[in-house]
């Protein structure tokens, strides 16, 4: 449940970055942000697959910028789906998606330094040694 919030937490506030920096891409709020990072989860776990397979020649053919494009639908369609995100033109469709990985595996990284992705049901070292 942690790993969830977390995750989601890390998305909205990528998506705030991405307001910030990609004209083409607006948030309204940072509720907003939540929802939409609900949003875009949901179109990556179900509609990305189908469409990711669908376009495997192209993305072939193109070695594999094709799927940039794909990144792109899923973030507008996502976009579609929360009122206060919205995402239009072409710097919006291609740059959003980039920028909102690359901010994402940065806050990740950054969160798992300081140990807080570790998931709950865990035990650590220190724990089943004792403390020596």
């Amino acid at each position: 449940m942690l790993g969830f919030f977390l995750t989601t937490l890390v998305t909205a506030l990528s998506l705030l970055v991405v307001d910030l920096v990609v004209p083409g891409a607006n948030l309204a709020t940072f509720p907003a942000a939540i929802v939409a990072a609900l949003a875009i989860g949901l179109v990556n776990g179900t509609i990305k697959p189908v469409l990711s397979t669908l376009s495997m020649p192209v993305n072939f053919l193109t070695l594999g910028a094709f799927s940039l494009v794909v990144n792109g639908i899923c973030f507008w369609l996502a976009s579609l789906l929360v009122p206060g995100f919205s995402v239009y033109g072409w710097l919006g469709f291609l740059l959003g998606p980039v920028v909102l990985s690359f901010t994402s595996t940065l806050l990740n990284g950054y969160f798992a330094e300081k140990g807080y992705g570790q998931s709950l049901g865990t035990t650590s070292k220190t724990a089943i040694e004792g403390d020596k």
